[in-house]
């Protein structure tokens, strides 16, 4: 509806009875799944996430079991979704702000975004639990996803013509006000972290920000020290030792011209005087 489609990666992937399917249509599907083997692993009384031997308890996320090696987790946690009106509000979040964001930065753009939002949680649990146990479980990003719309189409107009602008502030404004009065610091933490996540990432794809670039100072080659000759030759040449002056040549290649003593830059004349007369002969 407001993407333009320039290339291939920002078109549907195919279309089943003439209505296109986008990644952000698949990642519903699968999500849908999960809601549905979760239904049925809980009537069958395999699914509560607090008992020890349920399915739950082994898939969600949990600070304390991931200090343990239990680094499935990361991965787990959103395949499991019990049946709810949340979770139907998060999906058609999710299919129809996730295929507009997908229709202006292409699929691959759009497939790293929601991975990032994916894994962003559990990392930031795994941070915060080192001060307290923290669990999680169930779906996750849909929200971000309608921040990362906003700030790509601020001026579209929505729900009762209220502007996406608008929308984004006064719910992000209503959740902070939620979790201050409930004390809730872990969750303030986490909205705010998706919030700002999907903010800076979709001014990052537009170019309008920009990362600070990490620069290691390069390092300058070692000066080699040639050893001074015993004393000058008695008698002039007419050929210089050849070791002598490729290591004078050596020297320059390696530490510039700056780096010859006096003496080594009496030496490399006289080479280049036996050359020319050399030449001359």
């Amino acid at each position: 509806m407001f993407g333009h489609e320039y290339s291939e990666d920002q078109r549907p992937i195919t279309y089943l009875h003439g209505y296109p399917i986008h990644a952000a249509t698949l990642i519903v599907a699968g999500y849908v799944v999960t809601m549905i083997v979760t239904t049925l692993l809980m009537a069958a009384g395999l699914g509560d996430v607090a008992a020890t031997f349920g399915v739950g308890s082994w898939l969600k996320f949990s600070s304390t079991a991931v200090f343990s090696g239990e680094v499935w987790r990361f991965l787990t946690y959103g395949i499991w979704n019990p049946p709810s009106i949340g979770f139907v509000i998060s999906m058609f979040m999710i299919v129809w702000f996730g295929r507009e964001l997908e229709r202006f930065f292409g699929r691959k753009v759009f497939l790293r975004f929601f991975a990032m939002l994916y894994l962003l949680q559990p990392l930031l649990y795994t941070l915060l639990g080192l001060f307290r146990p923290l669990d999680r479980v169930g779906e996750t990003g849909s929200f971000a996803l309608f921040i990362a719309f906003a700030t790509l189409y601020p001026n579209v107009a929505l729900l009762f013509n209220i502007l996406a602008k608008w929308f984004a502030a006064i719910l992000v404004g209503i959740y902070t006000l939620m979790a201050l009065a409930a004390q809730d610091v872990i969750g303030l933490v986490t909205l705010w972290a998706a919030v700002g996540f999907a903010y800076g990432f979709v001014r990052h794809e537009q170019g309008r920000l920009t990362l600070p670039k990490i620069r290691f100072a390069n390092r300058k080659p070692k000066l080699r020290v040639l050893p001074s000759p015993k004393a000058p030759p008695a008698i002039e040449t007419d050929d210089e030792p050849a070791a002598e002056v490729d290591a004078l040549l050596d020297k320059i290649a390696q530490s510039g011209m700056a780096s010859l003593t006096a003496k080594e830059r009496a030496q490399l004349e006289k080479a280049r005087e036996a050359l020319m007369r050399k030449d001359q002969r």
